[in-house]
């Protein structure tokens, strides 16, 4: 393979930055553009071991820098591995990088560390979607999760099942394909326990997907409400900022303004809403009708209630409406004391929380019901689960081959229908590690790094 560099901190001005040059000439372009003190050879230096000097363009002086050698295999890559520190500003370290594509080096893609590293053994395909997320990890969830992963927690329990299932393959070929040994015959009923205890393990793995995926892209949530029961005042304490008009007139929000908001661990795709009401106005008709389809495709229902005076019609519809949803009540305007009859809520939301949104007062309460609603729990992020889409395609395509052959067997077909089945299943697992997937797939993770990774 080519001999690749890449800038490998943010395209910002920083104290340093990284410079990363990976491939068999890798220690051949650095010392093309780069001089040790003590007049060294690059070439000469041991792994893991640093050298300070200068780079250079054509005898042009760029920066003073230090010099770090990975030796192959024992790098990032698995390949030789050569980084240069350099001073943060943005064009110097564009200077260098440009001394180095023009000595020798292409330019690295998206990803193409990473990937390089995946070919050469160093990861698995699942530890390498992790280290993505690790970069991309917003918050301790989001990175423990993450970091869970690229430890291979879930590479380790599809190997176990993996293995299991070429365990089967093997003695239904064995008992197929050498008849006339002593070879003990695969009995259904042994073939379906084992069948089951992969189908457990599998489903382990996706039970805490939507959880995690919820740590990961954060939840659509929608605050929902009659109009001035503080819908945009508790948007705008979410949000820290003042996103929405807020104004003692009835119907003041239209249209739905949207924000990512962070509470606590978790990240809201948090809209507000028109207040939900009957309205000869056009304009404001509109308004309730995406408030109430957010209601229907948002999985999170914020429902603010005005604590201050009794149930209206309004509300009692919007009750209705929300029911069977994952929904947090919120009651609002407690600083101004609370109606007796606003019991009522709780009677059909089981997450109550009283607040004043305008004295910032109850959120840490909000923050809990929430987390209880979505059942964020430490469990779900550190235990071993699927990271993405592609992940959680391979393991339900191997979970319904698994519960077919189940069936089968169950219903008396030959054990050439049921083998055909395991075989399925076992691909999909292969393809999950790594073991059996095509270019195609592969470019497709990789697309989505940033370069320099």
């Amino acid at each position: 393979m080519s001999t690749i560099a890449a800038v490998s901190t943010p395209n910002a001005a920083g104290g340093i930055a990284v410079i990363r040059i990976s491939g068999e000439n890798a220690l051949d372009v650095a010392e093309r553009i780069f001089t040790p003190s003590g007049n060294r050879s690059i070439k000469d230096m041991s792994g893991y071991t640093c050298a300070y000097g200068i780079a250079h363009d054509n005898g042009e002086r760029l920066d003073d820098c230090i010099l770090t050698v990975f030796r192959a295999p024992h790098s990032y890559t698995g390949e030789d591995v050569v980084e240069i520190s350099c001073h943060g500003g943005i064009w110097v370290t564009k200077r260098i990088l440009r001394a180095i594509l023009k000595n020798g080096a292409e330019n690295a893609g998206a990803g193409e560390f990473t990937k390089r590293a995946y070919l050469n053994g160093k990861l698995d395909l699942t530890q390498a979607e992790a280290v993505m997320d690790i970069i991309s990890a917003k918050g301790d969830r989001e990175l423990k999760m993450a970091e869970n992963l690229r430890e291979g927690a879930a590479f380790r329990k599809a190997e176990k099942c993996s293995d299991r299932l070429m365990k089967i393959l093997g003695d239904l070929a064995a008992w197929a394909d050498y008849p006339e040994e002593d070879i003990p015959e695969v009995e259904p009923a042994n073939l379906c326990r084992e069948l089951a205890e992969v189908r457990k393990d599998l489903l382990s793995l996706v039970e805490n997907y939507d959880c995690g995926r919820i740590i990961r892209e954060g939840v659509s949530a929608a605050i929902v409400g009659r109009p001035n029961v503080g819908k945009s005042t508790l948007f705008n304490c979410l949000s820290g900022c003042e996103r929405s008009i807020v104004t003692n007139i009835a119907g003041t929000t239209r249209d739905v303004v949207e924000e990512s908001v962070r509470i606590g661990d978790s990240v809201l795709r948090l809209a507000d809403t028109a207040g939900i009401r009957q309205t000869d106005d056009i304009i404001e008709g509109i308004g309730v009708d995406i408030a109430e389809k957010l209601i229907d495709s948002s999985e999170l229902i914020i429902a603010v209630f005005d604590g201050n005076s009794p149930l209206t019609e309004d509300d009692l519809k919007l009750l209705e409406k929300i029911d069977n949803k994952k929904t947090v009540a919120v009651v609002n305007k407690s600083d101004l004391g609370i109606c007796k009859e606003i019991s009522e809520i709780e009677r059909h939301i089981q997450h109550t929380v009283y607040l004043s949104a305008k004295e910032s007062d109850g959120i840490e309460k909000l923050q809990t019901a929430i987390e209880k609603v979505l059942e964020i729990n430490e469990s779900s992020f550190s235990s071993a689960a699927v990271a993405n889409e592609r992940q959680k395609k391979c393991i339900d395509s191997a979970l319904v081959c698994v519960e077919s052959a189940v069936s089968a067997l169950e219903n008396g077909e030959l054990l050439d229908a049921v083998n055909v089945l395991i075989d399925e299943a076992e691909q999909y697992l292969l393809s999950l590690m790594g073991k059996k997937v095509t270019d195609a797939v592969v470019d497709e993770v990789f697309s989505r790094f940033c370069v320099g990774k």
